[in-house]
């Protein structure tokens, strides 16, 4: 099933992202927790390139492929550029194909120290890429708060447009902890014509270490309920993954409430339970 038309069909999709482990994927290890994610049955599962940036992309369409066949659910399988040439994109869409999958997130992806760019430099070249060689449904990445490399948040938008332009058919956002700024951002989107969903990408916080890393990769913004979430909890780990898991849920069940997201999209950090909790808490608003 292609993602658009679950958008067409649902009125709140929620999906999950999860990673490959590094090094030989072996499906024993992740049987456990990919059957506890289809329990929660979600609308679909995105597939990230590697965990920790190993770039292992067959690992990816592997993953998606026992995703969809074993358990039924419509998986996406990630797709980074900027680390690599044409031949290595094409060799990934051959992988892709040879798993059955239909739907891909095209990103620029993080550059590696000392790699320089190659074939492409933006995600957008990468859709446009895609879209002329591939029947593949594409989504894209957004940035509520602007892409921690563009200083202009007008210019990030611009840059969304193009992405559309070039054949994204949905965008699921990187992490933040502030539903306004999502909000804006999303006025902001709709206004320059950015048409196709947008999923509201959230993370619950698991450490301090953990979101020290994200926010400075990401520059999301750390509200003050969240700064005082980190401090309150720091030396308590299970206190601030349950208080971490609370705000998201609230973020979570506001942003669909607000009738202003196209879906919700979860980064489980391959961790069942934070889905489970995290569903349940949309389960119990009535969504």
């Amino acid at each position: 099933m292609y993602i658009r038309d679950i958008y067409k069909s649902k009125k709140l999709p929620i999906s999950y992202e999860i990673f490959p482990p590094k090094g030989e994927l072996r499906v024993e290890t992740l049987r456990g927790m990919l059957e506890a994610l289809a329990g929660t049955r979600p609308d679909f599962i995105s597939v990230t390139c590697s965990a920790g940036g190993s770039g292992n992309g067959k690992n990816t369409a592997v993953l998606t492929g026992i995703i969809e066949r074993e358990y039924g659910i419509p998986a996406v399988a990630h797709i980074t550029c900027v680390n690599s040439t044409r031949a290595d994109v094409d060799s990934a869409v051959a992988d892709i194909r040879a798993q059955g999958i239909s739907n891909v997130f095209a990103l620029r992806g993080d550059k590696l120290p000392g790699s320089g760019t190659r074939d492409f430099q933006y995600g957008s070249q990468l859709v446009r890429y895609l879209r002329e060689r591939t029947d593949f449904c594409i989504g894209g990445g957004c940035y509520p708060e602007g892409h921690v490399e563009c200083d202009n948040f007008d210019e990030d938008i611009d840059h969304l447009r193009e992405k559309q332009d070039a054949g994204a058919e949905f965008f699921l956002s990187q992490l933040f902890f502030d539903n306004a700024a999502f909000y804006h951002f999303i006025e902001r989107a709709r206004a320059r014509g950015v048409t196709v969903p947008i999923d509201a990408g959230i993370m619950p916080i698991m450490g301090k270490s953990q979101i020290t890393r994200m926010v400075f990769m990401c520059g999301a913004s750390l509200p003050s309920a969240v700064i005082r979430i980190l401090n309150r909890y720091e030396s308590d780990p299970a206190s601030l993954l349950r208080a971490g898991m609370d705000y998201a849920a609230r973020q979570i069940t506001e942003l669909a409430a607000s009738g202003t997201v196209s879906g919700i999209h979860i980064y489980t950090m391959n961790k069942p339970e934070v889905a489970r909790y995290e569903m349940g808490a949309l389960r119990q608003a009535g969504f």
